[in-house]
């Protein structure tokens, strides 16, 4: 069972999470977010429902949710399972037009990861709407099963293009010289932390390029990382035997100006 504690909500109720049900896996027919909660505040949430409210657009569907509602589920959870960090999911069935908000097992890289860096690999496949943040159990499991047989933390996604587009739970950034490149939006999940990055980066002076790059050219960035929800700003090491470097300056000022972002957000909005 996806959901964990006590209790979950069902479009506002809440529930003992006994009575939960699984989501079909049918494609495309389930929005979701995730969202972390650092020190009981749910990081970046007005972020996060806007996206949800992009997914529900792509999709032909009505965001009929207003953010204070959804604000207020997300509250009644945080206050019953009295989480005060983790991750939380709120997914909207587009058939049945049921909202369910839960806290799901979370795994966040530990220390040593942030220093040394991750093991990837490139995979050649898309994701069907990048844009929508919707269920896709079928690529998923092609693209776990790669990440599990290379024993690799993540897969880098390369379209049919040669391009590289993004991870497979994550969004992905390349480093040359004083430049932060990224592959455009259009092609990709508009990433919560990838669009506080692109802000940060932006803010304190550094050269974003949000272009194409071919998998090929990879061999002449000098650093790469991934970002997400549960990995903030991640370093890698390796993309199949292409060895990156992972005290790149750049980076480690990224990650540093990142990690005040959300210190600066939970302080602003601690209850």
């Amino acid at each position: 069972m996806e959901a964990i504690n006590k209790y979950y909500l069902e479009d506002g109720h809440i529930e003992p999470v006994e009575n939960y049900t699984i989501d079909t896996d049918e494609k495309g027919r389930i929005i979701y977010e995730v969202i972390r909660v650092i020190d009981g505040v749910p990081l970046f949430f007005e972020d996060h429902i806007k996206r949800m409210e992009d997914s529900f657009r792509l999709m032909n569907k009505t965001f009929s949710y207003k953010f204070e509602k959804i604000k207020e589920y997300l509250s009644k959870l945080i206050k019953a399972n009295e989480i005060i960090n983790g991750n939380i999911k709120l997914t909207f069935d587009i058939k049945t037009d049921t909202m369910k908000v839960f806290n799901i097992k979370h795994s966040y890289p530990s220390e040593e990861l942030y220093k040394t860096g991750i093991k990837t690999i490139f995979y050649h496949g898309e994701r069907t709407n990048p844009n929508a943040k919707v269920v896709d159990s079928s690529f998923r499991s092609k693209v776990i099963e790669e990440i599990k047989k290379s024993n690799a933390f993540e897969a880098i996604l390369v379209d049919n293009n040669g391009y590289i587009t993004e991870g497979s739970k994550s969004n992905v950034f390349l480093i040359k010289d004083n430049t932060l490149f990224t592959p455009p939006i259009e092609a990709v999940l508009p990433g919560i932390t990838r669009g506080k990055i692109i802000s940060v980066a932006n803010s304190i002076g550094i050269n974003v390029d949000e272009s194409n790059v071919r998998f090929e050219e990879l061999k002449d960035f000098d650093a790469a990382f991934i970002s997400g929800t549960s990995p903030k700003i991640l370093p890698i090491s390796y993309v199949n035997d292409i060895k990156l470097n992972v005290e790149n300056e750049l980076m480690r000022k990224l990650i540093k100006e990142f990690d005040r972002e959300i210190e600066l957000y939970v302080k602003k909005n601690k209850e």
